[in-house]
C-alpha cells in the first residue's frame, strides 16, 4: 500500500462506511481541519449495511478498524450511523486510537422543531437498534418522532443517481408520511443522505428544516485532536488517500463525482475484506 500523506511524520486520520456516504462527513472534516492527511475507507463491496446483522456490520467494522490501524491512523472517525448504533462500543473497548462517532441528531431536531413532530430518516438496522430507541426515550419526551426506514435510498447514492426521478420518487415516498403528520424537522441518520440533500429540500419545501450532523463530528474531531495534542502542526494542505472493497473502477467515478474532483482509489487488501478471526492483533475481546 503506498502512502501518499503530505508529510512523512504526521499520522493520518482514519475515516470509513460502509460506501460512499460518509464523504458528507469527509468533506466537513476537510473544512474543519485543512492540514490533516486522512485515510477513507469505503465498504462498498459489503453495501449496504442497513439490512444486514449486527454480527456482519460489526465484523466488517472490526475489519477496516485493523486496516485504519495498520496504517497508523491517530483517530478514526466512524462516518456511518448504522456502525455506530450497532458496533462503536465493541470498536471502542479495544481500539487504542480515539473514535468519533455519530448516531441520528434527535437531540438538536426535538430542540429546533416548532409543530412539535420531527422526522428521522435511516437505514433499516439503525431505525430498529436500540441506540435510536435510547435517543427518542431521552430526547422525544416533549416531541413526536416519527422513525422511517429508507431502503434503496443508499443504493442510489452509490450508483450516484443523486437526481433521477426514481430517487425523487422514493424520497418523496418516505417523506411524505411525516409531513402528513406535521413534521417540520427532518434529521438525515445516514451518512449517503446528504448528497441527495438538495433534492429533499426539493421535495420537502422551504419550510422545512433539514439536520445533517456531518459538521458537529467534524468539530468533534477537532476538539479531540486538540485535547490530545495531536492536531497536525504541517504548514501544508493535507491530502487524501481514498480505499474500497468495491469496484475500483465504479469507486472512482463515484468518489470523483461526490467529491468534486478527479481521485484515485485503491483497492482495500484482501486481508481486510476476510474474517475477522485472522486479524487477531488488535481485537483482545473478541
Amino acid at each position: 500500500m503506498e502512502k501518499k500523506f503530505s508529510s512523512e511524520f504526521a499520522a493520518p486520520v482514519g475515516v470509513f462506511d460502509s460506501g460512499v456516504g460518509g464523504l458528507s462527513v469527509l468533506r466537513e472534516i476537510r473544512k474543519h481541519l485543512p492540514s490533516e492527511d486522512l485515510i477513507y475507507v469505503a465498504d462498498s463491496g459489503y453495501a449496504p449495511y442497513g439490512n444486514r446483522s449486527a454480527a456482519f456490520i460489526e465484523n466488517r467494522a472490526t475489519a477496516i478498524t485493523h486496516f485504519l490501524l495498520d496504517s497508523n491512523v491517530k483517530a478514526i472517525v466512524v462516518a456511518c450511523n448504522t456502525v455506530t448504533v450497532v458496533a462503536v462500543n465493541r470498536l471502542r473497548s479495544w481500539c487504542p486510537v480515539p473514535i468519533i462517532a455519530m448516531e441520528p441528531a434527535i437531540k438538536p431536531a426535538a430542540n429546533t422543531t416548532k409543530s412539535g413532530v420531527i422526522g428521522v430518516l435511516a437505514t433499516t438496522q439503525t431505525i430498529a437498534s436500540p441506540s435510536v430507541s435510547r435517543l427518542c426515550a431521552m430526547y422525544g419526551n416533549n416531541v413526536e418522532v416519527l422513525l422511517q426506514p429508507c431502503p434503496g435510498l443508499v443504493e442510489q447514492v452509490e450508483q450516484a443517481e443523486l437526481t433521477t426521478l426514481s430517487t425523487r420518487s422514493m424520497i418523496s415516498d418516505y417523506v411524505s408520511p411525516l409531513l402528513s403528520k406535521g413534521a417540520d424537522t427532518i434529521v438525515l441518520g445516514c451518512t449517503h443522505y446528504p448528497f441527495l440533500g438538495q433534492m429533499i429540500k426539493e421535495v420537502v419545501g422551504p419550510d422545512v428544516i433539514i439536520i445533517d450532523p456531518a459538521a458537529p463530528v467534524a468539530r468533534e474531531l477537532s476538539r479531540q485532536l486538540a485535547n490530545r495534542q495531536l492536531t497536525s502542526l504541517s504548514d501544508y494542505l493535507g491530502c487524501e488517500n481514498f480505499f474500497t472493497s468495491g469496484s475500483v473502477l465504479h469507486s472512482k467515478e463515484v468518489t470523483s463525482k461526490l467529491w468534486g474532483k478527479d481521485v484515485e482509489v485503491e483497492e482495500l487488501p484482501r486481508k481486510y475484506c476476510k474474517s475477522i478471526s485472522c486479524l487477531p492483533k488488535y481485537a483482545t475481546c473478541i
